[in-house]
């Protein structure tokens, strides 16, 4: 007989605490192999293939698609090969074969033993258990009769794996409430069956289903919302008037947020909450720059990126404001300087923003930042980002002028201390050499948070981006 191991989501590492179930790499019946990857979830910071640490029979998934799990709930189960004869005795179990995979939580050690179901003699009369209250189940927890065949008594709230094969009896009971350890299963070894969610149902469809006469009492009334199943909830019950001019709180379209978007509202709120920063700006003719991109790109060799002439100018800068290359632990009261500057740049997808960090940036020149930043542009497009590359940076760009904005006043991104922001080059009338002239101009601005720095360090970075944007021949300085 094969044992049924169950594979929870591991813990994915950098704090995350849920994911996203995009899409099932296998379906119940597939034969899986150790460390194969069984499903693509989306965490707050990036898309993970989740392997799964047992080889075997894929006997049930957890969750469709777009479901939202926590770390430590079930993913799906796997029947690995026959139990050795300790399990048969009730002692514990080890599988033969280990993953050796590297995510934080599982991996390497062996699976857990096996729950040892027990077997109630012949002719034993079978008795559920209904779910509490809270649950959709009988309210005074009164045994229900199921009249089937011997099945073994439930264990509620039990450790390791449900005994249930089938994923619509899983569904049946997510939708209407049921919690499968409070149930016994009719089927071979306890094995929760269909019909034995059906009769439970049936059991409370009395009181969880039925509309209620307006003259009913308290008591009733209690017992049939509690127990209004998902399903009518809405359909049975009577609206109350809402007064004229009221808003109502059905109007409208609510979106979950979740995943990336819930992960870019938490961190945006927390640096509102947490850092009184301030942001000074200044316009710069960006006319020499265009030109000597150009000339760099005629050439030959890889294209430069304006974006990496921007982040040379970013790490110069800081080299000489390194007050701007820090963090603020406020629970030691200390402004953290960091030596190394891993340039955070903003990056729009179809998945919502994100911000990949380029290590280690004020080591590369203009052609391995553009390699880096292509590279990395490429993964957020595709949703292939990983976690190491979301986290870690020390100071962002944010060249929001692709979407055709000259200015802006960025939030800074949370545990930073500053933020350089970008609008777009266009055409404008400047005056250039004691006359007015048509040049291509940008607006550039700076946020900062002001418990690492006065006015006047701020100011004076701005300024020195501005004099490298206007005049690239600066940067020679510190080539």
């Amino acid at each position: 007989m094969a044992q049924v191991l169950e594979f929870k989501l591991p813990d994915l590492g950098e704090g995350l605490t849920e994911a996203e179930i995009v899409r099932w790499l296998v379906e119940v019946g597939d034969v899986v192999a150790v460390d194969q990857p069984v499903v693509e979830v989306e965490t707050a910071k990036a898309m993970v293939e989740v392997p799964c640490p047992y080889g075997g029979v894929v006997t049930a998934r957890f969750g469709e698609e777009g479901t939202e799990l926590p770390v430590g709930a079930p993913l799906l189960t796997v029947a690995v090969g026959a139990p050795t004869p300790a399990t048969e005795d009730g002692g514990d179990t080890a599988a033969d074969e280990g993953s050796g995979n590297v995510l934080v939580g599982y991996g390497t050690g062996a699976p857990p033993a096996r729950r040892r179901r027990v077997r109630p003699p012949t002719g034993a009369a079978p008795v559920r258990r209904t779910t509490g209250p809270s649950e959709g189940g009988n309210r005074n927890g009164t045994p229900v009769p199921a009249g089937r065949g011997p099945a073994p008594a439930a264990h509620p709230h039990a450790e390791g794996p449900v005994p249930v094969i089938s994923p619509l009896v899983r569904r049946l009971a997510r939708e209407n409430g049921l919690d499968l350890r409070e149930l016994a299963g009719s089927g071979p070894d306890g094995l929760i069956l269909r019909a034995d969610v059906e009769d439970v149902l049936r059991a409370g469809s009395g009181r969880a289903r039925t509309p209620l006469p307006a003259s009913a009492s308290p008591a009733a009334a209690s017992e049939g919302i509690l127990h209004t199943p998902p399903s009518a909830r809405g359909a049975a019950l009577p609206v109350a008037p809402v007064p004229a001019g009221a808003p109502s709180s059905a109007q409208g379209l609510r979106t979950p947020l979740r995943g990336v978007r819930g992960a870019v509202a938490d961190k945006l709120s927390r640096s509102r909450r947490e850092i009184p920063d301030a942001t000074c700006w200044v316009d710069a003719d960006a006319t020499e720059l265009m030109q000597a991109r150009a000339a760099m790109n005629a050439a030959g060799g890889p294209k430069i990126s304006l974006l990496a002439l921007l982040a040379r100018i970013c790490t110069a800068a800081l080299a000489r404001f390194p007050e701007l290359n820090s963090t603020v632990d406020m629970d030691a009261r200390e402004v953290v300087r960091f030596d190394q500057v891993h340039l955070g740049f903003a990056a729009q997808t179809e998945r919502g923003l994100v911000v990949p960090v380029v290590r280690d940036a004020h080591t590369r020149d203009a052609e391995g930042l553009s390699a880096e930043f292509a590279r990395l542009t490429e993964a957020a497009r595709t949703g292939s980002l990983t976690p190491a590359d979301l986290t870690g940076g020390t100071f962002t760009l944010n060249n929001y002028g692709v979407f055709g904005v000259d200015g802006s006043t960025p939030i800074i991104n949370h545990p930073e201390a500053a933020m350089l922001g970008v609008g777009r080059i266009v055409p404008k009338p400047w005056v250039h050499q004691g006359e007015l002239a048509v040049r291509q101009v940008v607006q550039l601005s700076l946020t900062f948070d002001h418990r690492v720095c006065d006015g006047g360090t701020a100011g004076g970075f701005l300024r020195y981006v501005a004099d490298c944007v206007e005049q690239p021949a600066v940067l020679l300085r510190t080539l």
